[in-house]
């Protein structure tokens, strides 16, 4: 099995607030689960922050079934579009998540939670590495999914492990969604030591989080930039968290100046401040910086993992090795996942990487060997620690609004979305915000009279920064 649950038998693996489940448990519950699903089985796991949730996902790769890791969140429209491309055999949700999933049979209740039979019989053969399946841009509902292997999970947990040095005496908290290949990480690497987790579905915004951060001494706190953005304005630095020591951050280039508050607070109280690096389709970690580097580093995303590295190439493909030179970020290591699937009939290709993934991200190498993430070359934002693709959104525009003439563009959690028919200027935010899941602080809708192009009419996206407020 993956996840070897019972070499830690009574040691505490999940902590609720008025409940503490042993590893033991943990194990009998994924059990319980798995035990009705025939191996090699496709299923759609609606992630929640809960026990039974983490249950199912534990038990589903310990038997080799093949989950797909959805985000509770997602619009039924796009959950179904999801489900007409990949076919499941089983879908795994809290109750009543969806009104549509009543046409299934259920097969079990357990601890709020159903697991239904959608009756298909495994329309799609899966390739015998394929562990698990991440979508790759968060609530757009793309049926784009990374493919990651039994090998990319073990190589990744493994290094997490060895740079962050976990042990048993962890214990993490489930700020982050498991459908996130960051809060999946956390799963991974803390069962891999028999340490800890305090699960909850409270937010840092929640006063009763920052209670139960102390009373169950959680000693470990991740976060996206969005979340330490957000802990400054909570005036985190006058909190009282003795037991916390370290912080981890990931999913996207933080501020400097962030960067540079959060490490002088970690060194001056005794704490690790961990700035990283990563993406689905590596699993979940690609760089760390060193903690001892955190503040002479500022801003700097650090060096590969233990067992991957780096390489910057330039636009002919020729690999960069001058010092503070720009050039697109590769990495090479046995966590760069097997690929890309967008059918259910891509589920049965095998590893088409061989360990090598350009991450469409510029960078530069110091002297010291050190990386500083740039630019983005592809069209990727992080919305609030979600990977969003912006053709996506384009594409969910289009579909709502009929023949709309849209472009959307912008930086990390500020999308901007310009159209040239002034009308639908007030009605897009409201969408996109329900649509996506996301507040609607995140977008900017604006009329402009021509979506600028070039002479093959494609749209010339750099054009529309001097429409930016920032």
């Amino acid at each position: 099995m993956f996840f070897d649950l019972k070499s830690f038998a009574e040691m505490p693996a999940l902590f609720m607030e008025n409940e503490v489940w042993a590893y033991s448990k943990l194990f009998d519950t994924s059990e319980k689960i798995a035990g009705l699903i025939p191996t090699r089985s496709l299923v759609f796991l609606v992630c929640s922050n809960t026990p039974v949730s983490i249950a199912a996902y534990v038990g589903f790769i310990n038997h080799g079934i093949v989950p797909v890791m959805v985000d509770k969140e997602l619009d039924g429209e796009l959950f179904q579009s999801l489900l007409e491309q990949y076919s499941p055999a089983y879908i795994f949700a809290e109750e009543a998540h969806f009104d549509f999933l009543d046409r299934y049979t259920q097969t079990l209740h357990i601890e709020g939670s159903v697991l239904y039979d959608t009756g298909e019989q495994q329309s799609y053969p899966l390739h015998e590495d394929l562990a698990l399946l991440m979508t790759t841009s968060g609530s757009t509902g793309s049926p784009k999914l990374v493919r990651q292997s039994y090998d990319n999970l073990k190589e990744n947990t493994e290094s997490i492990v060895k740079y962050l040095d976990l042990h048993e005496d962890e214990r993490a908290v489930t700020n982050l969604p498991l459908h996130y290949v960051y809060g999946l990480s956390v799963l991974n690497t803390y069962f891999a030591v028999g340490a800890s987790i305090v699960v909850t579905e409270k937010t840092l915004f929640d006063r009763s989080f920052w209670q139960l951060m102390r009373d169950k001494e959680v000693t470990s706190f991740s976060g996206v930039p969005y979340t330490y953005a957000m802990l400054k304005r909570l005036r985190f630095f006058r909190m009282d968290l003795p037991a916390l020591r370290t912080l981890t951050q990931a999913g996207g280039k933080l501020d400097p100046e962030l960067h540079s508050e959060f490490a002088a607070y970690a060194d001056a109280h005794g704490k690790k401040f961990v700035v990283m690096y990563g993406a689905a389709e590596a699993t979940a970690r690609m760089g760390y910086l060193p903690p001892q580097d955190a503040l002479e580093k500022v801003g700097a995303m650090g060096v590969a993992i233990p067992g991957g590295r780096f390489a910057l190439v330039d636009e002919a493909g020729e690999e960069i090795t001058a010092a503070d030179t720009v050039g697109e970020l590769v990495y090479y290591g046995a966590n760069v996942t097997l690929g890309y699937a967008e059918s259910g009939a891509d589920l049965a290709r095998g590893d088409e990487r061989h360990g090598r993934y350009e991450t469409g991200d510029l960078a530069r190498r110091d002297a010291d060997g050190y990386y500083t993430i740039v630019g983005r070359k592809r069209r990727f934002l992080k919305m609030f620690g979600k990977r969003t693709n912006l053709q996506e959104v384009e594409h969910i525009l289009r579909q709502h609004f009929g023949e709309i003439e849209v472009a959307c563009a912008g930086i990390d959690d500020n999308l901007y979305i310009f159209v040239t028919q002034e009308q639908f200027v007030p009605e897009i935010v409201p969408f996109l915000s329900a649509k996506l899941g996301l507040h609607h602080s995140a977008f900017t809708a604006r009329y402009i009279a021509e979506i600028p192009k070039n002479t093959s009419g494609k749209t010339v996206y750099r054009e529309l920064e001097r429409y930016y407020d920032v």
